[in-house]
């Protein structure tokens, strides 16, 4: 007796029009419908709707994204970021605060001077800072007294370290300030912690190189002299070692002269004094302005090369 092939054949019946189908289908060859789902099941997943007569649609498939694809969002994510994370940092200076334990990124602008101490009537500064800085370019000389800065009053240290925190960055702000007793008032722009870091790398690098003075830095003090008025007197800045065959000693300077201005600038503490030798350019010729035994004098004196 010869056996039917197609009797050893599993098959399966459609719940939606009842044939007979190769259990292997997943679909039914009459009507489309899903084996070996109920006709409710198979609504539900095309969103409840069958059209009727109509085949339902196979189910479609989600499209992942491939290992490669991920790593592509991933990379744009990063240098998206680290662009964005750039020029919010950039203008900023890196120095954090404690806000109720919470460290905080805070702005600060710099002025372009070495630092402030407190003193009657505001606060004072040593000196200037590399050459093209804001006070440099306002005419700020180290012993100046800052008395108001953009409108505040400045009795303090903290005073003006909160206002340049405060401060937007390339602001142009009015300084009243005092020197020698006198009342002043000029106008700086405040420039960003990186630009303040260029202008003393140029300094640092500039191909002229240093001037020399030849004067003992450590051997210097602050000093009262005669001023321009009778009665009134101003500080000077008394060299108490003269270094031999230096420009300073075969200029004529003597040890014990009190210096008060140098290529014009007035000079009123010692760090301002050293500041400006280092800035003047080597080789060439600054007047210089001392005291001698109340006497003053003018000394042009060659500068040397450190």
């Amino acid at each position: 007796m010869s056996q039917n092939p197609e009797s050893s054949v599993a098959t399966t019946v459609c719940s939606n029009c009842h044939s007979a189908m190769p259990a292997e289908l997943r679909f039914c060859r009459n009507c489309g419908f899903r084996l070996g789902t109920s006709f409710g099941d198979s609504a539900q997943q095309y969103g409840g709707i069958v059209a009727s007569g109509s085949a339902p649609l196979a189910p479609k498939k989600r499209r992942r994204l491939s290992g490669m694809t991920w790593v592509f969002v991933g990379l744009l994510v990063f240098f998206v970021g680290a662009a964005a994370f750039t020029a919010i940092i950039n203008p900023i200076r890196h120095r954090s605060v404690n806000f109720g334990g919470i460290k905080q990124i805070v702005t600060k602008s710099y002025i372009g001077v070495d630092g402030f101490d407190n003193t009657d009537n505001g606060v004072t500064f040593g000196s200037v800072d590399a050459p093209g800085g804001p006070a440099d370019k306002a005419g700020l000389v180290g012993g100046d007294i800052i008395t108001k800065f953009d409108g505040q009053d400045i009795h303090n240290e903290d005073e003006i370290s909160e206002l340049m925190e405060k401060t937007p960055i390339g602001k142009t702000v009015d300084v009243e300030y005092l020197r020698d007793g006198e009342k002043k008032t000029t106008k700086l722009t405040t420039i960003s912690v990186d630009e303040f870091k260029r202008l003393q790398r140029e300094f640092d690098k500039r191909p002229e190189g240093k001037g020399q003075f030849g004067f003992d830095d450590d051997e210097t003090e602050r000093v009262q002299v005669p001023g321009p008025t009778p009665g009134k007197t101003i500080y000077g800045v008394k060299l108490n070692r003269i270094l031999n065959s230096r420009p300073a000693d075969l200029a004529g300077i003597k040890q014990g002269d009190v210096c008060v201005e140098f290529d014009g600038v007035p000079i009123r503490t010692s760090d301002e004094l050293l500041m400006r030798v280092r800035r003047a350019l080597p080789y060439s010729t600054v007047k210089v302005v001392v005291f001698r035994d109340g006497q003053r004098l003018e000394i042009p004196v060659k500068i040397g090369k450190q």
